[in-house]
């Protein structure tokens, strides 16, 4: 590396990350320079079985990592890089400089590392950052380049590293315990965690029911205002807060009378038209500042809240903001902004809302993290001068304008002035027929001065998407004097019910790692979408809802491996990586220290993970959900089970067990013991013998599956004398070196199965219904030489013949239809989308983003969400009937992301160490 630049004549090469970024960067620089792509990572660890022969046996064999020699890293340039590797040298040999110009963070300075690593450069090298794309931010980049910061690659390598341990430790034993294809991560397994938790939260809790009174008071002069019933007799009235979760008065709340239904209802009823005084009047100033500029988690946050943007699609669409020019680097967690950022938002304020809206000086905000290394200022607008959201909306896409309004937004209201006025209180008593003293209270803002306001007001997490926080237009309460008297007008009681705490949003989920300062900002998008992937979690509406799986998963890593999904220590981890990337730490020592225990009080994590003795698997994959019942989490699946409460027993003389099946989309906290006894019910009408099918005597059975009830044929299972005879009468065969091959055991019988039609009951489904359900596919004649068949598919009954199929319009045509009248429906033209239009399956309204009607139709390929523009299929784990429409803005809004193009920059990949690599 090279480091002050020395100025040579000649060609300069830039690599920076993404091929758009490289685009918008060319613009800026003259013909001397040649700006490409890394398209991110050009190499990372490989999978251990991709290993070359020779070292699978070896120290790299399990992690492609060497743990007994400094843990050192097996690096390999990816198939799909080796090409751009080879243009990079080919574009490097012509150039007298080479610039690394990856994205400034820990990230983009390994990626620059493993570039100079593998390029072997022989001109001079610089390292170049800039947190945004502008003619400015590259001048001045270009005039201060510096070396690659060896300690930041240094802390990028050991996550890198941390995280191929954690991972290829821990996962193995969920693989063994609980299911095939379930992984553990260092920030997946605590999001997870966090997620259940809530959910037990939700399960454990008990409500509790009280009572309020609100009314509408009047004055002599006929001016009325609201009020809340605040005490009676002089003791205060419960409200939700004053409850536990178990459904209990908390114990310090003595003083407070919890109304019951009656005693509300009585004294509505006594205090409808009675005198009332005016007891006390208070004004108090009401100020408030604006919020920060926007940091990678906020962004995150608010674009949930008031676009409903999920994590990834924030991250995407900022992204492509970024590598065009509009906004500075979307990754960082720091609040700062640069002098021409602070002076152009000023600038704009006093524009546009007037000099009043802007306070005499700039304000400055502290960072969230005094150890913020991930970039160097806030996302806000990129350039000297900020562009408005009218300069630029014809130059992006619905989603992109979006987003830049609301970082510009953020960004100029951040350096206006606070928002000035006064909060009104009253309170007034009454007392009822009955004699009781009830105490009445009011209150109201009133802003006289905006200030920030006027440019962007914060939504908090309990709001309605797209409504204030608080409404700055507040009614005024009337002029009033203590001691006026007034009188009641409409009291009317009302009832509440205590809620169980919040599921978790994308949005609070991300708040909450960031409160916990567990991973950091470019790991929430990215950590939120692998727990959705693995199955640990579902979205409903916005809310996040954790499978029966994760359960299993985290009571596992809780018994077993407690420490590695402990918060504190997972926020401990990201502490010290911060100390290896100030040099405080040293990255091998680290490293034993968290595998081998060396140095540490706690043991290592080999030491854990070859000590676990014998892990009950039964246990781990069951959860109480009532007393006797439980969620086992099986192999397809989970199910209830419960001892048979008729006493029935087996031949050992044990309670034999009652199961059924849970129906995909009921949540954890719904499976009450009411819902158990319910589906316990339906599942004894489930498994009921039919009858026989006369032609090969087995047993018919109606069942009820998670995808629905359907029947099926019981095969007897064969005896050990029949699997003997079946092997005895194969050949023998041989191996090259003479000895006898083992003759194969006989394949299992696969039974006949189909799901009942739309029309037909488990309860009352016949013999003979299940009959001719079990004849399908039917033959209903011949076309020339092709057979015409007719089946029931996943998409509905249709017809085939030969490689052509054609819908049929109800499942009965299956029996019905008749050769001649399937010959007329093949005769016709096939239709593909030239048929009449169908009515909308679903209407979920106007899309808040797009603006356009949202619906759900039939298309070929099963149901799908449209606005019109855009098409997403329903995915297989959403029940159409549970379709929200939340759910159906967030398929669209991923799918215009996706559609946009623009690469991650590298934002899920992985980091690095500096020896052992295969180029």
């Amino acid at each position: 590396m090279h480091s002050p630049r020395r100025y040579v004549s000649g060609k300069k090469l830039v690599i920076v990350e993404s091929p758009a970024k490289s685009r918008s960067i060319a613009k800026y620089l003259g013909e001397d320079f040649i700006v490409d792509a890394s398209a991110g990572h050009i190499r990372d660890l490989p999978q251990p079985s991709d290993l070359p022969t020779d070292m699978k046996k070896g120290p790299f064999g399990k992690f492609a990592v060497d743990p007994e020699n400094g843990f050192e890293p097996y690096y390999v340039v990816s198939d799909s890089k080796k090409s751009k590797v080879r243009e990079l040298k080919k574009q490097l040999k012509e150039a007298d400089e080479l610039y690394l110009a990856t994205d400034a963070d820990r990230e983009g300075e390994a990626i620059a590392w493993h570039l100079y690593e593998v390029l072997k450069p022989k001109v001079p090298t610089y390292r170049l950052t800039f947190t945004e794309i502008t003619k400015e931010a590259i001048q001045r980049a270009m005039e201060s380049p510096r070396e690659i910061d060896t300690d930041l690659v240094d802390a990028q390598e050991t996550r890198r590293i941390l995280d191929r341990l954690y991972g290829y430790e821990i996962s193995p034993v969920l693989w063994r315990k609980v299911g095939r294809g379930l992984s553990a991560g260092r920030v997946q397994s605590v999001a997870t965690r966090m997620v259940v938790d809530r959910e037990r939260e939700r399960m454990a809790f008990i409500p509790a029911d009280y009572w309020d009174l609100s009314g509408t008071f009047v004055t002599d002069s006929g001016e009325s205002f609201g009020a809340k019933l605040h005490a009676v007799d002089g003791k205060r009235i419960a409200a939700g807060s004053d409850f536990t979760d178990k459904g209990e008065l908390k114990k310090n709340r003595s003083d407070v009378v919890v109304l019951g239904e009656n005693d509300a209802v009585s004294l509505a009823e006594g205090l409808t038209e009675v005198p009332c005084t005016v007891d006390s009047l208070e004004d108090k100033p009401y100020s408030r500042r604006p919020q920060p500029p926007f940091i990678t988690s906020t962004l995150q946050q608010d674009a949930a809240r008031r676009l409903r943007f999920s994590s990834r699609v924030t991250m995407q669409v900022a992204q492509r903001l970024y590598e065009n020019g509009y906004i500075t680097y979307m990754r960082t967690d720091s609040t700062v902004l640069s002098n021409e950022a602070l002076q152009a938002a000023r600038r704009q304020a006093s524009e546009l809302y007037g000099a009043e809206s802007v306070p005499e000086k700039p304000r400055f905000y502290a960072r969230r993290s005094d150890t913020a290394q991930e970039a160097h200022e806030a996302i806000r607008p990129a350039g000297d001068s900020f562009r408005t959201p009218k300069q630029v909306r014809n130059e992006l896409s619905a989603d992109e304008f979006k987003l830049y309004e609301l970082i510009w937004k953020r960004t100029v209201a951040s350096q206006m002035a606070d928002a000035k006025g006064f909060t009104a209180s009253v309170r007034l008593t009454g007392t009822a027929s009955d004699g009781r003293s009830a105490t009445f209270g009011a209150s109201g803002t009133v802003i006289t001065f905006p200030g920030f306001l006027a440019a962007y007001e914060e939504i908090k997490d309990n709001d309605d998407a797209g409504k204030p926080a608080e409404n700055a237009k507040d009614k005024r309460l009337p002029k009033l004097e203590e001691g006026q008297g007034l009188t009641s007008d409409d009291v009317e009681a009302k009832g509440h019910t205590t809620s169980p705490p919040a599921r978790y949003t994308e949005a609070t989920i991300v708040a909450e790692l960031e409160k916990r300062e567990i991973g950091r900002p470019s790991t929430y998008a990215p950590t939120i979408s692998v727990i959705m992937d693995r199955g640990y979690v579902t979205k409903r509406g916005n809310a996040l809802v954790p499978s029966w799986t994760a359960f299993s998963v985290i009571r596992l890593l809780e018994e077993h491996f407690g420490h590695y999904v402990d918060y504190d220590f997972t926020a401990r981890l990201e502490d010290e990586l911060d100390q290896i990337a100030r040099g405080e730490i040293e990255r091998e020592a680290w490293l034993q220290g968290f595998y081998f225990g060396a140095n540490s009080p706690q043991a290592g994590l080999k030491a854990v993970v070859d000590n676990l003795g014998e892990i009950d698997a039964r246990a781990i994959n069951t959860i109480e959900v009532a007393d006797g019942v439980e969620v086992r989490v099986g192999r397809y699946g989970p199910y209830l089970e419960r001892p048979n409460p008729d006493g029935e027993a087996d031949e050992n003389g044990e309670l034999k067990l009652q199961r059924a099946n849970i129906p995909d989309g009921l949540a954890p906290d719904e499976l009450t013991r009411q819902k158990a006894e319910e589906l316990f019910e339906q599942a004894a009408h489930s498994g009921k013998v039919l009858g026989t099918d006369p032609e090969t005597g087995r047993e018919i059975v109606a069942k009820d599956g998670r995808y629905g009830p359907y029947v099926t044929e019981v095969i007897p299972e064969m005896t050990e004398e029949e699997i003997q005879a079946h092997m005895d009468a194969q050949p023998t065969e041989y191996y090259k070196n003479g000895k006898p091959k083992p003759k194969k055991k006989p394949k299992k019988e696969k039974p006949r199965t189909a799901s009942l039609f739309k029309t037909m009951d488990l309860e009352t489904v016949t013999i003979e219904d299940a009959l001719k359900l079990l004849s399908l596919p039917r033959t209903v004649g011949t076309d020339g030489d092709e057979e015409i068949l007719a089946l029931n598919g996943r998409f509905g009954p249709y017809l085939k013949k030969g490689t052509d199929t054609r819908p049929l319009q109800s499942e009965e045509q299956l029996f019905s239809i008749t050769e001649d009248e399937a010959k007329k429906i093949f005769a016709q033209p096939k239709q593909r989308g030239r048929g009449a239009a169908k009515p909308p399956l679903a209407e979920f309204g106007t899309d808040p983003i797009t603006e356009r009607a949202v619906v759900v139709k039939d298309g070929r390929f099963g149901p799908y969400v449209t606005d019109g523009q855009t098409n997403v299929t329903v995915p297989r784990s959403v029940q159409l009937e549970q379709l929200t429409k939340d759910q159906a803005f967030s398929l669209l809004a991923e799918k215009r992301a996706k559609s946009g193009g623009g690469s991650s920059s590298g934002s899920t990949k992985k980091g690095g160490r500096k020896t052992a690599a295969k180029s």
